[in-house]
């Protein structure tokens, strides 16, 4: 079944490599039949977090605010892209993801992270999966971590080697899973 499944990227830097992942992914999901819209904080340019979008009465929200929540709403699971900033996650990230709470329940999510070191950002992807719980998007217990970003991707997103289509795949059936899961189950009904 097909999936609407947003690629939420996480750094707005002129420079930044995720835009690498980002793509990948984004085509490695339509390649399945999915809807993979890509949500760029830069393109957004959203504003540092004042209110969240539940906060502000109907219809006054900034209209990023509000096309990201339709889309939120549509959404069967989350694909996250990170890089790590100082162990940690990109402020741009958090900004984008705190603007919204309820939108993102019952979904799963899935954390692609990038360094261009090779630890792959595994210490964001820590940090960002308590994040994820309490926003009410668990992540998948699978990562995809990239290291050494900038030789393992192309700027169009086209990987330099093997191993990583295959273990995208692997990760994109565990998150495919998971969403088909919670989709079915959210059709019978929530918890609350």
């Amino acid at each position: 079944m097909s999936l609407v499944c947003p690629v939420i990227l996480g750094s707005v830097r002129s420079d930044r490599q995720g835009l690498r992942a980002a793509r990948f992914l984004v085509r490695a999901l339509e390649g399945r039949g999915h809807e993979a819209p890509l949500v760029d904080p830069a393109a957004l340019k959203l504003p540092l977090l004042d209110r969240m979008y539940k906060e502000y009465p109907k219809g006054e929200a900034p209209e990023a605010l509000e096309n990201l929540a339709v889309l939120y709403r549509r959404a069967d699971a989350f694909l996250v892209v990170s890089a790590e900033y100082n162990h940690s996650i990109p402020p741009a990230l958090s900004n984008t993801l705190d603007h919204f709470l309820e939108e993102y329940y019952w979904r799963p999510s899935a954390i692609c992270c990038y360094s261009a070191g090779q630890y792959g950002g595994v210490r964001a992807a820590m940090q960002l999966r308590a994040m994820l719980a309490e926003l009410g998007a668990p992540s998948i217990p699978s990562l995809l971590p990239i290291p050494r970003i900038g030789k393992a991707l192309s700027e169009a997103g086209e990987p330099a080697d093997d191993w990583l289509p295959k273990a995208a795949n692997r990760f994109l059936d565990e998150l495919t899973w998971y969403a088909e899961a919670l989709r079915a189950q959210r059709r019978t009904g929530t918890p609350y």
